[in-house]
This record gives C-alpha cells, sequence and structure tokens, in this order.
C-alpha cells in the first residue's frame, strides 16, 4: 500500500471513529492500482487522486482510448444484433506493480476492456448485469506474453476515443459504507453505527477515490457494484434474498474507468464503467467470465 494514503485513512479513521470500531475498518483496506494520465501535471495528478503526485517522468503501464493491438486471429468483439464494441482500455500487465494487490492479476500479458457504448444506437440498447442478453456487449480480452499483435482500424462507423497513456502507483482503497463486508465485519449495524455518522461520511466524501483502477475496492458511483452484478448473475431475485450479499462477496473489481475528459470519455452523467470478476476465474485466467456493471451520479 501507498503510505501516504494508508496513512490518511488511518488517521481519519482515528478521528471519527471509536479506536477499536477504527481497527477494524482499517482491516478492510484493500490495495490497487491508481491509474492516470500519464502526461499529466503534478498538479493534474494530484487532482486525480489522493495520492501524491509522481514526480518527474512517468512509466506508461497502459491507455485509454486509441486503436487497440489484437492477435491476428481475434475477431474485433461485436455484441450480436447490435455492432462491434468501442475500445476503450489497456494495460500491460508486466509493467503493472500487480505483487502489491490481493488478486491474482496476471505477471504478463496484456488486458484489453471492450463496450457498446451507444454511439452506434444513440443509447437505445442498455447494457446492465441483470439483462443477460446485454452480457456480451462487455468484454475483456487477455492476449498472453509475445503472441504477435498488429494494430486494428475501428470497425466503420466507430469513433474511437482519444489515446492517452496511463501511468499507474499503488493507492489504498477503501470499502463503500454499506458493503457486504462491511456488514459481515460489524453485524449488526444499528442505524446510529459510527461507520454511517455524519461527521466520518464527510470526512470519506472530501478522501476521493480513484478515477481509474486496477484491483482494490471499487469507487462506486452509487452503490456498491458487487451487489449489482450478484443481482445480476442469480438472475435478478428480489434485492432482500440473502444469497445477493453472498453471491456479492463472491467478486471482486478488475478494473473500473470512469469518465474522462482527455480521452473524450462520458459515461452517462459523469459515471464510471465497472469489470468485476471471480478470483478463482482471475486465477484461471477466465477473463470471458467477468461481469459488467456501470453507474453515473
Amino acid at each position: 500500500m501507498t503510505q501516504d494514503t494508508a496513512d490518511a485513512l488511518h488517521t481519519l479513521a482515528h478521528e471519527h471513529l471509536p479506536a477499536e470500531i477504527a481497527a477494524r475498518w482499517i482491516g478492510l483496506l484493500r490495495p490497487g492500482l491508481a491509474l492516470a494520465n500519464a502526461t499529466a501535471t503534478d498538479a493534474e495528478a494530484e487532482a486525480a487522486t489522493d495520492a501524491d503526485a509522481q514526480p518527474g517522468p512517468r512509466s506508461v503501464v497502459g491507455r485509454l482510448g486509441g486503436l487497440p493491438e489484437l492477435p491476428e486471429d481475434q475477431e474485433w468483439p461485436v455484441w450480436e444484433g447490435h455492432g462491434p464494441l468501442s475500445f476503450i482500455a489497456s494495460v500491460d500487465c508486466a509493467l503493472l506493480p500487480s505483487d502489491a494487490l490481493d488478486i491474482a492479476l496476471p505477471k504478463d500479458g496484456t488486458l484489453a476492456f471492450f463496450y457498446f457504448d451507444g454511439h452506434l444506437d444513440d443509447g437505445r440498447a442498455m447494457v446492465h448485469p441483470r439483462d443477460p442478453d446485454s452480457w456480451a456487449a462487455a468484454r475483456v480480452l487477455y492476449v498472453p506474453a509475445g503472441v504477435p499483435v498488429t494494430e486494428r482500424a475501428a470497425p466503420e462507423g466507430l469513433r474511437p476515443y482519444r489515446h492517452v497513456p496511463l501511468t499507474t502507483w499503488v493507492e489504498t482503497t477503501a470499502p463503500y459504507p454499506w458493503h457486504p463486508v462491511v456488514y459481515g465485519e460489524f453485524e449488526p449495524m444499528p442505524d446510529d453505527h459510527p461507520l454511517w455518522g455524519e461527521d466520518f461520511q464527510e470526512a470519506m466524501e472530501d478522501h476521493p477515490g480513484c478515477l481509474h483502477q486496477i484491483g482494490g475496492h471499487a469507487s462506486p458511483d452509487q452503490d456498491e457494484v458487487e451487489t449489482e452484478v450478484a443481482h445480476g448473475v442469480l438472475g435478478g431475485p428480489p434485492w432482500n434474498d440473502p444469497r445477493i450479499p453472498e453471491e456479492a462477496l463472491r467478486w471482486v473489481l478488475l478494473a473500473q474507468f470512469g469518465s474522462d475528459d482527455d480521452a473524450g470519455m462520458m459515461w452517462g452523467d459523469l459515471g464510471s464503467l465497472y469489470w468485476l470478476i471471480r478470483p478463482q476465474d482471475l486465477a484461471e485466467r477466465r477473463f470471458d467470465r467477468a461481469m459488467f456493471t456501470w453507474q453515473c451520479g
């Protein structure tokens, strides 16, 4: 974990929570990899996350937008009946400090993220985990190291997003206050539980999350994304079904990408895209089993 961000969250917890609750909440923090524009100024990098800006040149580990590099035998991802998906981002796993994470990210190879962003149909088709017919509208492709690749032109009618090189650093992330992992640690949680107190919640709102991120706790724009995915995977049962929080705990964040002016990306009203995966599927490199959701404020 980045010492500065970990210290900031530790201090925040001890200032606003009883000591015993603060210690238990700190135990729920997880390391993630913040992603930001590698050409941004130090001030812009600081604004993108609460981590200290990395001085001087920043190494490039991936990118938003542009054109993807794919193996010759890999077809451009398509949502049948709707059209090709847009290329969102890619990361070079060999360049990521993945040893700092608590998920089994590949040590090499490339992850590429595609999403049907609505540009081809003016947003008429909705992509959501509760609609299995839309699951093909968001894809994660893994290209192993050593596989020859070539840059692909975008399919006709698809306008690529602007190319933004990405750099990374380790960032400490906190769980959403109503995440099942929080309930699991502190249940029963009455309405006046300190974690839901106004002082602590306001302090957390002043502690910005990551705009783009690999691993760690997601920064939801609405409610916990794991619960949305669990609800969809279970076939859309009533929201009080006890299986939903149990299933939510089986999913971890693979990546999130927020709305980004530099890339020309806007997901609803300043929203974010989220890809989640079960740890076993991640360890087995079954990225075809990753699930997607998106939120906006």
